[in-house]
Formats: structure tokens, C-alpha cells, sequence
């Protein structure tokens, strides 16, 4: 299926040209002009928002749940062109990018249902104790309020579940929060029927246009305009540690200093506990060898590191993985960046002391095999570069001698998004001394599973202690995401005609 896309950046309602153009660099099929973005069109977008957020602020759980279902059904609408140009962009099946879509669509209607609810609004009520001694207790009423407008940066690896309407832009929409998207240059047309598809359902409901843009492109000026503006008040960001810690130390050093909500990746450490690794190593390191795998490993919850006990049972573990790994044919990478990085990548872990190569892919014209590595604990620990995220299809197996290393290596682990045990019954007293480590380390803790599926609800979280995210206390996914959005306000002795309706 052909679609024809306008190239043109989307603020307010209204689509805007530049005169430079940027072409995109799809993994089929030819190129497609786009429109660059510049720091006038921020200011033009920030304004916009601005100017919505009061109005939008005070609409009902109804209106903007409204929005969200209806957002979701432009999507919807727009499926097979959005899967026909995301997967010429991005080189993803079109199975990926029709799940991912279901995803996308599933998510926004999932928070149309919390808002709904109310319980988010954390509504908490003080009545007044007039004839309290020694001091009377006024009137207090507490709930959660928007924040105002966000800045929200599209993700290279999730075309639709973390770009333009995905579950930063749902939160903060649900928040009751205009947002402002810089679109990833990695698949724009994506991106622009995404958000025409947002447009069009803000348009259906007469909403105010400002609740919503989309800047295309553009260089490093741009992304640092868009949260140096004073009309932002937070920023949700998926993508890489340096460019991410970046954007955070831009929004620490403002004037006024606001939240920056950055996914910046892990390496999602799996530990597998002896007696699991005698009753089952070729199972694990089958399965392993299928999760690492997934999209050209190209998930943040990717499990890029094995740790196991030396002997027989690693022995097993790592010939199964291995073989499972050969079964894998090379797989196109999003972007020729990603695939150059990937590349350096391996070559760093291949060429650290210690580290022994079991499988050395290839990667060529943006396709990568997958490579396989293992190294004794104390090389391990003696090189903190080991413990850096590569992006793609590779495994790093630590053997450890005993128990105590294996706890002594958990504990060298900086933040991560999950962590995973492999156990069995018999494994339960070595599982409760590395639960408190894992629970420090990640903000998912899994058993006999792999990370790479993340699920989208009201339990689910998707965030860390930094590096994997800027801050721990978030998630990126599920519906407590929303409070990343609102901050608490109390209102006291004020009369019932001043209160918010939720109130």
C-alpha cells in the first residue's frame, strides 16, 4: 500500500513547511522529504500550548477520555499505512508494527478507563475541627492537578508505543497536559500519520488545536529549545544515556528546573540459580537465545547478560545458546547509526581482557547476526565497560564460582529497568539474599521469564535507578505513568464554588 505523506511539521493544528528539507533513510523502498525543524517552530509550539493548558487543565475525566478513545481510533483508521511506511522506514515486519499498533491504541484507551476511575486524582479530605484544642484544623482538601504543558521526544526502537502518541504523549494527554513532540528523524512518516491522526481527533471533538505538535527533524538546537522553554514544565524521553543526560543536565540548569523523565537503557542482568541450571540449562539458554533476540535485540528490556555458576550446568547453558543463536538469520537494524554502534559495541566487549568469543556475527548494510561472549567473574568486575549496554542481538555470559560471587557480581550492577532470577524450589534461600540487591538494582524484578514484553498496566513499571532511567521514582509505562504529569495541590477553607469539580 502507497501513502502520500506532506513532509510538513504539524503545530497547533496546521501544517507548516520549512524551506530545508532532511530526507529519511528508510530500510526499503525510496526516500521521502521532510520538512527540518527550527527553534522558530518550538517557540510557535510552546506558545501554542500555552496558551491550551489552562482550558485544557479544566475539562472533564469525560472530555479527555474522550480524546484519548479518540485518538486511538484515528490510529486505528490509519493502520495499514501506518504499517506499510513504519515498516519501509524502519525495516520491522509488519506483524511488529501491527502489535506495537495494538499496543499504541490499547494503551491510550487503557488510561481513558483509569481517568475515568478518579482513584489517580489521590482526592484525600481533612474536614474542619473548628473546636479542636489547642488549635482549631481548617477545611482541607487534596488532589492531583496537571502540571502544564510537556515536551515529549519520539523513541527510535517503538515507532508508535513511545513516539508521537505513544505512552508518554497518552500520559500526559490523560494528565490533562498539552504536549509538544520532537519526532524521531528515524521514521518520520510515521510519525507525521500519527500525528495527523491525533489532529484529526482533537479537531472531531472542537478541542483547542494547541493541546498537541509535532516538530519534524532538525538539529541539537532544536531538541535543546524545546526544554530550555519556559513554557515546559516536564520532559518524557526515550532513548540513548549520552543524549539523554544531556537534555537532563539542560533541564537541572534552567531558571526554573522541571522533571526530566528519561529511559536510557540497561543491560537487564539474568541470574540463573544452580539448582534451575541442573534441572533445566539448555531450556534456559534456549530461551535466553530467543528473548536476546527479539527485534534484532533491539528492546530496552533486551537481557543482555547471563550470570551462572561455572561448570557443566554454564557448559550446557551456553552450547544451547549458542545454538539457538545459529539459528538466527541476520536481522535489519533500525537505523545505519544503530547498526555502526552495535558494531563498535561488540568489537569493545570482543576485545576486553578476559572475554572469550563463542559466536562473532556479521554486520553489513544494516543487518546484524548475533554474537555471543563469556567471561570469568573477575574480569567482570575488574572492567566496568563490560557492564555498558550494546543495542542489538548479543549475549554476555559471567561465569561465577559460587553463590557469594554470583551476589558479589549482582551488587556491581548500576541501575537497570529489570532483573530476572531463574530458580527452582530447591534455589528459594539464595533467591531471598539477591532479591534485596535486585530490588535496589531494577524496577522490575522477574522469575522464570524474560524482560523483553512489557506489559501495559496499572501494576507496571518501566523505569529504574539511573542510568536505566533519570528517575526512579517513574515509569514510563503503565497507568501510574500519569503521575508523572500532576503534582499534589491542597486547597484550604476554600469555598465549594472555587473547588475543582473532582472535588
Amino acid at each position: 500500500m502507497t501513502h502520500d505523506l506532506h513532509g510538513d511539521h504539524l503545530i497547533a493544528g496546521k501544517r507548516i513547511s520549512t524551506e530545508t528539507k532532511f530526507s529519511s533513510s528508510p530500510a526499503t523502498g525510496p526516500a521521502a522529504e521532510f520538512s527540518v525543524g527550527t527553534v522558530e517552530l518550538v517557540e510557535q509550539a510552546c506558545a501554542a500550548a500555552a496558551a491550551a493548558a489552562e482550558g485544557f487543565a479544566a475539562t472533564s475525566r469525560e472530555d479527555r477520555a474522550r480524546l484519548l478513545e479518540a485518538i486511538a481510533d484515528q490510529i486505528d483508521a490509519r493502520g495499514d499505512a501506518i504499517t506499510a511506511v513504519g515498516s519501509a522506514e524502519t525495516g520491522l515486519p509488519a506483524g511488529r508494527l501491527q502489535g506495537e499498533r495494538g499496543r499504541t491504541t490499547g494503551q491510550l484507551r487503557l488510561f481513558a478507563s483509569h481517568i475515568r476511575d478518579g482513584a489517580y486524582l489521590d482526592r484525600r479530605y481533612d474536614e474542619a475541627l473548628p473546636d479542636r484544642a489547642p488549635l482549631p484544623r481548617p477545611d482541607l482538601r487534596m488532589m492531583q492537578r496537571p502540571i502544564g504543558p510537556v515536551a515529549v521526544f519520539g523513541a527510535s526502537n517503538f515507532p508508535l508505543a513511545f513516539s508521537v502518541a505513544g505512552g508518554d504523549t497518552a500520559a500526559a494527554l490523560a494528565a490533562g497536559c498539552p504536549v509538544v513532540v520532537k519526532g524521531h528523524s528515524a521514521h518520520p512518516g510515521t510519525g507525521e500519520i500519527v500525528g495527523d491522526a491525533v489532529a484529526a481527533a482533537i479537531a472531531s471533538l472542537d478541542m483547542d488545536p494547541g493541546l498537541f505538535s509535532l516538530v519534524q527533524g532538525g538539529r541539537r538546537d532544536v531538541g535543546q529549545a524545546l526544554v530550555t522553554d519556559p513554557r515546559i514544565k516536564a520532559v518524557g524521553f526515550t532513548g540513548s544515556l549520552g543524549g539523554g543526560r544531556a537534555l537532563f543536565d539542560l533541564c537541572a540548569s534552567r531558571p526554573e528546573p522541571i522533571p526530566f523523565f528519561g529511559e536510557l537503557g540497561s543491560v537487564n542482568p539474568m541470574f540463573v540459580l544452580p539448582h534451575a541450571a541442573a534441572a533445566r540449562a539448555a531450556e534456559i539458554g534456549t530461551n535466553w537465545a530467543g528473548s536476546l533476540t527479539m527485534g534484532a535485540g533491539q528492546f530496552c528490556t533486551n537481557p543482555g547478560i547471563a550470570v551462572v555458576i561455572d561448570g557443566p550446568e554454564a557448559d550446557a547453558f551456553v552450547a544451547a545458546a549458542l545454538e539457538g543463536l545459529k539459528k538466527v538469520d541476520a536481522q535489519t537494524m533500525l537505523t545505519d547509526g544503530m547498526a555502526s554502534a552495535f558494531q563498535d559495541g561488540a568489537r569493545r566487549v570482543a576485545d576486553a581482557s578476559g572475554v572469550s568469543t563463542c559466536l562473532s556475527g556479521t554486520t553489513a548494510d544494516r543487518k546484524a547476526e548475533p554474537h555471543l561472549y563469556e567471561v570469568a567473574a573477575q574480569d567482570w568486575l575488574a572492567d566496568e565497560a563490560l557492564a555498558e549496554e550494546v543495542f542489538g542481538p548479543l549475549g554476555l555470559v559471567i561465569r561465577v564460582a559460587d553463590a557469594a560471587q554470583m551476589e558479589e557480581v549482582a551488587r556491581s550492577f548500576v541501575g537497570q529497568l529489570t532483573a530476572t532470577l531463574q530458580l527452582d524450589d530447591d534455589d528459594i534461600a539464595l533467591a531471598k539474599t539477591l532479591l534485596p540487591v535486585l530490588e535496589k538494582m531494577a524496577g522490575r524484578v522477574l522469575a522464570n521469564g524474560f524482560p523483553t514484553g512489557v506489559e501495559v498496566s496499572d501494576t507496571m513499571v518501566h523505569g529504574g535507578p539511573y542510568p536505566a532511567s533519570t528517575n526512579f521514582g517513574a515509569t514510563s509505562v503503565g497507568t501510574l505513568s500519569i503521575r508523572r504529569f500532576l503534582r499534589p495541590v491542597c486547597y484550604q477553607n476554600l469555598p465549594a464554588a472555587l473547588l475543582p469539580t473532582d472535588l
